[in-house]
């Protein structure tokens, strides 16, 4: 989509306590002290802040929990930690690079933003890995229970081009299918964190229910890197580190991410300007020349060794409307440069393809066309040259574009799907209903084409096409279409 659907409060509250740990060995010595303290609470909303001291033997990882006192309290987006909440049951669990505690070591800066309606009480009772809160050291024979997620069958296929198909490593056809998870591209630009709700293996399980195998997570361009005007807590290695942490998770449950840069830097404040702002707030007409070769170069080098992983360049061009033309659209798009109507230089697809396989790069790459990714007419006459031939189309279509009927999909999709992979990155409709993608997914199913719905977010499905209601997977009406229809593929 070419703005974020939803919008957070920034939140959060505080107290104390004392929590006890579990060790796996038998009669390990277990304890640990908690601080939960509110630095920060107005009307209806609230910051909290986490430390927590390992006093037992040394920890490789933690997951705090605890229970809010009242149903109206809510964990909005959190940092340094996965954060998660069902009811009004919280968790927390350590990331890649915080998760080991040795004795009396104390991992710190924790924390989330919150809500609550009618009171704010503080919770009274925490664990961690399982064990009750005491405040003191104890020895304990129970092994920590070990939860195992719930794996689709097989792996993430490593994927390549071969024709008009993406195929695995024995020439078979895959098709991707899934959904997208919204938030990486403007928590941590708007300054909420780094996702938006949980990431952790609960909350894929809940996809692979839906027989979801692909997600496409979409990034921002400044977070990524780490520019000055991202707060540190969100950008730079510690977003990379989410990312990669979350990337490793879905591949880990044998689905295949796509990662995607989605908002980027530049002033654009032309036709269908989304914003003024020169940071990556919003959806800008083309990627920016400054930073998003970078961006490539550095995200190509973080996951080039798995080609199960998929890259996607850029979330929705729409240069036509600066330049002024299709033709000089296009030109645009391929060349970058200096584009008619753009205030900023822009990186074309072809320095971005570049880019990638720069680094030696061999994965599958994504690129959406213009108006939106919604037209593709000129993508074959304008394909960049790829030194590895894994380049595949990219394309959106909600019921409001203007390929949104089937004979446009027969007269400008079939004509492109006939010569390269045709992956239908986002798909959907504005009226919390089904009709339009049902249409939409059975004309793909009958090409033999991949797609992906937005968005697994708990979202107001009146204001977009929001998949589910609650975390745990439970389907708005939109979402109950989508989901039937996984089942029969």
């Amino acid at each position: 989509m070419r703005r974020s659907l939803a919008t957070f409060a920034a939140a959060v509250l505080v107290a104390a306590g004392g929590v006890a740990v579990s060790m796996s060995a038998a009669n390990a010595a277990a304890g640990c002290k908690v601080a939960y303290k509110v630095v920060n609470q107005w009307s209806g909303g609230f910051q909290s802040d986490v430390a927590i001291t390992n006093l037992g033997d040394p920890l490789t990882s933690w997951k705090l929990e605890f229970d809010f006192p009242d149903a109206g309290q809510k964990v909005g987006s959190g940092w340094n930690a996965t954060w998660s909440q069902s009811g009004a049951h919280v968790t927390a669990t350590s990331l890649s690079y915080n998760g080991a505690l040795a004795t009396n070591a104390t991992t710190s800066g924790i924390g989330f933003t919150g809500t609550f309606t009618a009171s704010n009480p503080v919770p009274s009772a925490f664990k961690v890995n399982g064990v009750a809160c005491t405040g003191s050291v104890t020895a304990t024979p129970t092994p920590t229970p070990t939860v195992t997620p719930t794996v689709p069958p097989g792996a993430a296929p490593k994927l390549h081009v071969s024709g008009n198909k993406l195929v695995n490593a024995s020439g078979q056809a895959v098709r991707l299918l899934g959904a997208n998870r919204s938030g990486g591209e403007f928590a941590c630009i708007q300054g909420n964190g780094i996702w938006n709700g949980p990431m952790d293996d609960a909350s894929i399980n809940a996809m692979a229910a839906w027989k979801i195998r692909t997600v496409r997570v979409p990034l921002n361009e400044e977070c990524w890197l780490g520019t000055s005007n991202v707060q540190s807590q969100y950008g730079g290695t510690t977003y990379q580190n989410e990312v990669k942490g979350y990337v490793a998770r879905l591949l880990a449950h044998g689905i295949t991410p796509i990662v995607e840069m989605h908002w980027s830097y530049g002033t654009y404040t032309g036709t269908s300007s989304a914003c003024t702002d020169v940071h990556a707030s919003c959806q800008k007409p083309m990627p920016d020349a400054q930073y998003a070769p970078g961006f490539w170069t550095s995200v190509a080098n973080t996951f080039k060794n798995d080609t199960a992983i998929v890259f996607d360049l850029f979330n929705e061009p729409y240069p036509e409307r600066a330049t002024g033309s299709t033709a000089s659209g296009w030109t645009c798009w391929r060349d970058g440069g200096t584009c008619s109507g753009i205030g900023y230089q822009v990186a074309g697809m072809q320095t971005l393809v570049n880019s990638v396989r720069a680094t030696g790069a061999q994965n599958v790459i994504l690129l959406g066309g213009l108006a939106y990714s919604n037209d593709l007419t000129g993508w074959l006459a304008n394909k960049p040259s790829d030194s590895t031939g894994n380049l595949a189309a990219a394309w959106h279509s909600y019921n409001f574009n203007t390929c949104s009927s089937q004979s446009c999909w027969d007269s400008q999709l079939a004509p492109v799907a006939a010569q390269v992979p045709l992956v239908a990155g986002e798909i959907g409709e504005n009226d919390c209903a089904h009709g339009y993608i049902d249409g939409l997914m059975n004309w793909l199913d009958q090409k033999g084409l991949s797609y992906l719905a937005w968005t697994w977010n708990n979202w107001d499905c009146s204001s977009g096409p929001s998949l589910i209601t609650d975390w745990n997977g439970t389907a708005t009406n939109y979402g109950a279409g989508f989901k039937a229809h996984l089942a029969t593929q």
